[in-house]
């Protein structure tokens, strides 16, 4: 049974490559930093090759191995799985976990497909039932910058909003030599720059807002339609082999939408971007103000306050190190920066902090469901000559 109230909580993960040794920091640093309410142990990660996976928890921190993820639902040591694979594995060991009792922390985008993703939900619900909890990894929820800028909204700072402006900007397919691996594959990744980037900007935006997108149309682009394919990939790189494949996904997505507040929306999502490595752009409009932010200046958020005198009124640079904004106190002296990193670790800190008191963490598979909702009518629009696709 998933460790609820006690004062232990044993974690078992799924995958240990880009995300599987992100969140691997996530659970060796949140411990030694916060004072959580319940003890994390990392206590086995899964893999399919016997020698990686386990050169892989000796290297990031794990206390044992297994080479079949369902062998992590049959031990009495483990309470949480986190899930950390490509997004046609998440239902079945998402479903699965939960159904055998175990709490579930599971990577974005949620699912491949509405359809899946409505079964992880269902399933969340049935577990909810028995007290045992399933949160979805929108990790960039988790920048105190965002965090700020999500209550300058809720405190009226930005008036009505009217305009959301959102993009995701990276480089690394930009090359057409860059191999193929698992991200530019359908069968495994669902889509391409849409829901492996796209949904994080989808789910910022409607986070900062607290509105919903209620309906969408939107156009996608291959660029490069076959790839060499990669002898051994890591991260985001690989090595190239002497035989091609297919990219069976998109390498961009623009489209725009109507938030429920009436405000106008536009999306960006590429990784074609030449020189933009790791970039989410947000500004939002308001009739009393504005916010402009950039991950690639992540402890930085710029707020424009329109209710001040004209002869004064301008951006205003905030550097959001200081001990009263979101998780900060936890860390460093004020201006001294957070990196990539440290939002997994807040999000750890927040779902195991959840699950000690019982509540249902956030984001909950429910609103996973509900970006795969707008994933899914991009798609459809964009096969559709553009057409407007209502969501609400």
């Amino acid at each position: 049974m998933a460790a609820a109230d006690g004062a232990r909580l044993g974690v078992g993960m799924v995958g240990y490559s880009f995300m599987g040794a992100a969140h691997s920091h996530a659970w060796r640093t949140a411990p030694r930093f916060f004072d959580l309410p319940l003890r994390t142990e990392m206590t086995a990660v899964a893999g399919r090759d016997p020698e990686k996976v386990a050169a892989a928890a000796d290297r990031l921190g794990w206390q044992s191995s297994e080479t079949d993820w369902r062998r992590l639902l049959e031990r009495d040591d483990i309470d949480l799985i986190d899930i950390c694979t490509p997004g046609n594995t998440h239902a079945e060991i998402a479903v699965a976990a939960l159904d055998a009792g175990k709490h579930v922390l599971c990577e974005k985008p949620l699912a491949n497909s509405v359809a899946e993703a409505e079964q992880m939900v269902a399933a969340a619900d049935r577990a909810a039932q028995r007290g045992v909890h399933a949160m979805v990894g929108f990790t960039y929820r988790r920048v105190p910058a965002i965090q700020l800028a999500r209550q300058l909204v809720a405190d009226g700072r930005l008036g009505q909003v009217r305009h959301v402006r959102a993009q995701y900007l990276q480089d690394w397919l930009s090359d057409a030599s860059t191999p193929l691996n698992w991200r530019l594959q359908k069968d495994k990744a669902g889509s391409g720059a849409l829901g492996d980037i796209g949904a994080h900007v989808v789910d910022l935006t409607q986070f900062i807002t607290g509105e919903r997108l209620t309906g969408v149309a939107g156009m996608l682009e291959t660029f490069v339609p076959e790839r060499p394919v990669a002898t051994e990939f890591s991260g985001l790189s690989g090595t190239a082999g002497t035989e091609t494949g297919p990219v069976t996904v998109d390498d961009a997505a623009v489209f725009f939408g109507r938030m429920s507040g009436g405000a106008m929306a536009s999306y960006e999502a590429t990784r074609y971007a030449n020189g933009r490595k790791n970039a989410i752009r947000i500004e939002i409009n308001g009739s009393a103000g504005s916010l402009a932010f950039d991950f690639e200046d992540m402890n930085v958020l710029h707020f424009y306050d329109a209710t001040e005198p004209p002869a004064t009124a301008g951006f205003r640079r905030i550097v959001v190190t200081e001990a009263e904004h979101p998780f900060v106190a936890a860390w460093w002296p004020p201006g001294h920066g957070l990196g990539y990193e440290h939002a997994f670790t807040h999000q750890v800190v927040d779902l195991v902090g959840a699950l000690a008191a019982g509540d249902e963490p956030a984001p909950s598979f429910a609103e996973g469901l509900a970006v795969q909702r707008v994933l899914d009518a991009v798609e459809r629009s964009a096969s559709d000559k553009h057409r407007w696709i209502d969501l609400s």
